[in-house]
């Protein structure tokens, strides 16, 4: 392999990860990590990697919940890892989108030959992301071109008008939008001084998609000036 080739491992124990990065750097790989689904999430896209080494048991966000998240805009392999040796958890797996397994604690020449077998299984079909992803993390997804969201896993239901000013948010993030601009691009300049019509699609999309809507974290008012959207890290 060469040393092109990125492995993501997201793995809450720190000195397991260290060892296999250790490994897997000195046979030519590249090598990110992350200690906790959030932050595993947040570095697929950031580096988009060729193949994720996943552990099932993490707090906050298990395992089970980053394999469907990712496989939602990826076909990177994924390699889980799992204390249970038990058919079901496995097949639980596998039927989640997991290209492998293996079982803890693991030998890192073992992972390693795994990792090389997943490699050149996947050569024949190139690791894909989705383009059309505006926005993703652990709460709240935004595809662009399907025109679809979701938050908290569940389909948000968005109408045409509230979907283009959400998108013009997102695609002006971090910067903040001004009013009069969101006003015009999404409604028309005939509209351009009408703040209190965009004062209640902001509350309707806050409903629908923020925890929780009276303390908003994506839907920032800039007062006086505009809205932004706050990408969570």
């Amino acid at each position: 392999m060469t040393d092109t080739t990125t492995i993501l491992i997201i793995d809450d124990d720190r000195a397991l990860v260290e060892m296999f990065a250790s490994v897997l750097r000195a046979n030519q790989f590249a090598v990110v990590t992350a200690h906790d689904g959030q932050e595993g999430l947040r570095k697929v896209y950031e580096h988009r990697p060729d193949l994720i080494i996943l552990d099932i048991n993490m707090p906050m966000m298990d395992g089970w919940v980053v394999c469907q998240r990712v496989r939602e805009v990826s076909n990177v392999p994924i390699l889980m890892l799992t204390a249970q040796s038990s058919p079901e958890e496995i097949v639980k797996g596998l039927e989640m989108g997991a290209d492998d397994y293996v079982l803890k604690p693991c030998e890192p020449h073992v992972l390693l030959a795994r990792v090389r077998a997943i490699l050149r299984r996947a050569a024949s079909e190139p690791v894909s992301y989705s383009k059309d992803v505006a926005y993703s993390d652990d709460y709240l997804t935004i595809n662009a071109e399907a025109r679809r969201v979701t938050a908290n896993g569940e389909p948000v239901k968005l109408t045409p008008t509230e979907f283009n000013l959400l998108m013009m948010l997102v695609k002006n993030s971090p910067r903040v939008v001004p009013y009069r601009d969101l006003l015009e691009q999404v409604w028309g300049f005939e509209y351009i001084d009408d703040l209190d019509y965009l004062r209640v699609y902001i509350w309707h999309l806050r409903r629908k998609l923020e925890p929780n809507p009276r303390e908003p974290t994506y839907i920032i008012n800039e007062l006086g000036v505009g809205y932004r959207f706050e990408k969570q890290k």
